[in-house]
């Protein structure tokens, strides 16, 4: 009759609840959208549905995205689960490689590992602290940190810093308050002693071969230099701007074309007659013969 509307078919409901979760459910969900218990296994049984983790499961006809792994888990733990720690950290885009395990933050239950599977458990873990990104709950920026310190190095968190500020994700004071509902975790001691010495956003690397670069400073005692920090119109790989100091860390995918060789003299010849002084270091001179490249450093250091 006109201005009546139809329940939209189950199966409808189903694949519009997948599309929503990456393709995964629970079988609660399942439950509540009105298939039978029966209906459920027949379909397992049929290949239409996947088991993932004890009940859950993938659309049959669906490959599995990272975001569909993610959802997974969080849905495997129950009500209130949320994607947390290194899994958390990759989602925000604060790390970039994906650990091939997946992190979840229950408040209740106990901690236990299933497979790829780590469950946290943290009774602290406030409302304040959570959020959805692309439809999964998640640890909110700031305290993703504060988990993560618990699990990365020191360099590692300077990294996941330097990404917050670039991504604009949370302040300081967000940080820091996190740091504050949480006392007494060590994460939050680690971060503390991080923010406390790095300013975030300073040592911003491109790639792992700048990365290299600046764990061969620490190593060797060489003063942390400024990362892709503005320089007029250029944005340099390594800047000391006291001593005049420019160092760039030379990849063959990115500087061995006829142009790139081109542009990079042109840039040194200008940063030249602006007083900066231009070394140049390839992945081979930095990986076979590290001590050498430190010597060169500091000798150019100072010099200047």
């Amino acid at each position: 009759m006109h201005g009546q509307h139809s329940t939209p078919p189950i199966d409808q409901l189903i694949g519009t609840l997948a599309g929503r979760q990456h393709g995964v459910l629970a079988r609660r969900q399942l439950l509540a959208v009105g298939l039978t218990s029966d209906q459920i296994d027949r379909r397992l049984a049929l290949g239409r549905l996947i088991v993932l983790y004890r009940g859950v499961y993938a659309l049959g006809h669906r490959p599995l995205t990272r975001e569909g792994e993610w959802m997974a888990a969080v849905l495997a733990c129950g009500e209130g689960a949320v994607l947390s720690y290194r899994s958390a950290a990759a989602h925000w885009g604060l790390i970039r490689r994906c650990p091939p395990f997946i992190d979840v933050t229950v408040r209740h239950g106990k901690p236990s590992s299933r497979g790829r599977l780590i469950v946290h458990r943290s009774p602290q873990l406030a409302n304040q602290d959570i959020r959805t990104k692309l439809g999964i709950p998640i640890t909110s920026p700031a305290r993703t940190l504060l988990d993560y310190a618990e699990v990365a190095t020191r360099r590692e968190l300077e990294r996941a810093l330097d990404e917050t500020e670039r991504l604009r994700l949370c302040s300081q004071r967000q940080i820091t308050a996190v740091i504050a509902r949480c006392f007494g975790r060590q994460g939050g001691s680690r971060l503390k002693a991080v923010l406390h010495d790095h300013a975030a956003g300073t040592t911003a690397t491109v790639n792992d071969f700048e990365e290299l670069f600046l764990a061969l400073c620490e190593s060797h005692g060489i003063p942390r230099p400024e990362v892709n920090a503005k320089l007029g119109r250029y944005r340099p790989d390594f800047l000391w701007r006291e001593h005049k100091l420019i160092v760039e860390t030379d990849g063959r995918q990115t500087h061995g074309t006829r142009r790139a060789f081109e542009d990079d003299r042109a840039r040194d010849a200008e940063l030249l007659t602006s007083g900066y002084r231009v070394l140049r270091f390839t992945w081979r001179q930095l990986t076979r013969d590290p001590d050498w490249v430190a010597r060169k450093l500091r000798a150019a250091l100072a010099a200047g």
